[in-house]
């Protein structure tokens, strides 16, 4: 039996910033995580360089059932806090668009701060150990694992959601949250590549690669401008990433495959320019030639002349173009998945300190909450915020 403190059940983003941070107030703290490696997801986050945060998440950049539950978290340990922290550990890091931060060297580097951190404040970091049960008992829990037996006065839930099982996800948070009466709302595949019916992959056969940039809009009216990638199996990119957060199944989305031009000013200018050339070599200009020659072959763009395109085939071209719909078949699912969209309701928790309202010294951090942010470093800030906030409290 070993006593502790607080007790932490997972080594990610969210468990190891709270188990430094409690560490640091004297706390004695364990973590216990069931992979063989700290920090699983931050290493191959951003492709192995991993978008450790954004320059400036905001509430809005969060689907959560209660918008205004992130602001505290937020408010009070932000992008920078953490930049200064890898600045201190002498990590090297770029900006892309959209405020996207990313290490230079590896995602191995954020995880060697979080260790590091959990070193100098005296972390006690247990792996290879998954927890069997839990128990509350008079002075605080008792949690079994496979490799001990813990007793603690807090206990931080940090488990993750189901994002690809192959790195260990497991519904262990959302049992222990309903074992303690907390609501856990439905879970789905969040930033996660669409699958397309067998028609539709057909029509995109040998597209494989391509990427466009575009905007993307959902049946509910959200819209993102970036890149959408074709896929073996259907389409990826940023944009379908970002959208997949917004899309139930069933629903269609519409692309704008042309955002900064009208197709239809375009053809007026051809019309002077190159009134003989054919429509489908001129639109090879402004989009992939193998995405262009697809669709004239599937008769969904017509080929003739410019100087031959009356206005209604104009305008039929600008409606298909600017406005593309695709009604994706499903997603790929938690294997593919950057995040799990629902959890553990952020009703039945404190915002600021995300202690259970209804258990005492009961916490929930990170994605196993119902708190999902956008692609982009947004999912870690929350996690770094989160993780700050509770380890203040406990």
């Amino acid at each position: 039996m070993v006593t502790t403190d607080v007790l932490i059940i997972g080594a990610g983003a969210a468990g190891l910033m709270a188990a430094a941070t409690a560490g640091y107030r004297g706390k004695n703290v364990t973590v216990v995580d069931m992979g063989k490696k700290p920090g699983r997801k931050i290493l191959i986050s951003g492709g192995g360089r991993c978008n450790f945060t954004n320059e400036n998440p905001t509430p809005d950049n969060y689907l959560c059932q209660n918008p205004h539950f992130v602001k505290s978290a937020l408010s009070r340990y932000s992008a920078q806090d953490f930049i200064e922290l890898i600045e201190r550990h002498g990590v090297e890091y770029h900006h892309k668009t959209l405020g996207q931060l990313f290490c230079d060297n590896s995602a191995q580097d954020i995880v060697d701060v979080l260790m590091t951190e959990c070193e100098w404040a005296g972390v006690n970091v247990q792996l290879r150990s998954e927890v069997s049960s839990v128990t509350k008992v008079n002075d605080g829990f008792l949690v079994s694992t496979t490799t001990d037996q813990y007793q603690c006065k807090s206990l931080i839930v940090a488990s993750g959601g189901l994002t690809m099982p192959k790195l260990g996800a497991t519904p262990i948070g959302y049992k222990i949250a309903e074992q303690f009466g907390l609501n856990v709302l439905p879970t789905t595949a969040a930033l996660v590549p669409f699958t397309l019916h067998d028609f539709d992959k057909e029509r995109f056969d040998g597209l494989s690669g391509i990427s466009i940039p575009t905007t993307v809009t959902s049946e509910s009216g959200v819209t993102f401008k970036e890149n959408i990638l074709f896929t073996h199996r259907g389409l990826s990119g940023p944009a379908i990433l970002q959208i997949s957060s917004f899309w139930q199944a069933g629903q269609g989305v519409s692309i704008n495959l042309l955002p900064e031009r009208s197709i239809t000013d375009e053809v007026n200018d051809w019309r002077e320019s190159n009134p003989k050339k054919s429509l489908k070599n001129m639109l090879a200009t402004l989009l992939p030639k193998s995405f262009i020659e697809a669709m004239v072959s599937q008769n969904e763009i017509i080929d003739k002349a410019i100087n031959q395109l009356s206005k209604s085939e104009v305008d039929a071209l600008s409606v298909y173009l600017h406005q593309w719909q695709i009604k994706p078949n499903g997603t790929e699912g938690y294997r593919t998945a950057e995040v799990t969209l629902g959890g553990v309701d952020t009703d039945e928790l404190s915002s600021k300190t995300f202690e259970a309202k209804k258990v005492e010294n009961l916490y929930f951090i990170g994605e196993v909450i119902d708190v999902t942010g956008w692609l982009g470093g947004y999912n870690f800030s929350f996690c770094w915020a989160a993780g700050v906030a509770c380890g203040l409290a406990v």
